[in-house]
């Protein structure tokens, strides 16, 4: 099978439709398209477009991976 060149726009609709087809979030439809094209995570981070890097850092804060700024969200 040849080689598809894969681009910012390309690869970002790819996330966005395995996000939807697969129903699970940013991240793991990122690794889930790494293992199975055999890329490593850190070229898949450098195709991604800011919309995915937003939604991405949305997810993170959700799951407490990332801090937010003192008083950006209401505590529950």
């Amino acid at each position: 099978m040849p080689l598809e060149v894969m681009n910012t726009s390309k690869f970002s609709r790819t996330i966005e439709e395995i996000v939807v087809e697969k129903k699970i979030p940013y991240m793991d439809a990122i690794v889930w398209y790494c293992e199975r094209n055999e890329m490593e995570v850190e070229v898949a981070a450098k195709l991604l477009n800011g919309v995915i890097k937003t939604k991405l850092e949305a997810e993170a804060i959700d799951l407490n991976f990332l801090s937010t700024p003192k008083g950006s969200k209401l505590p529950l």
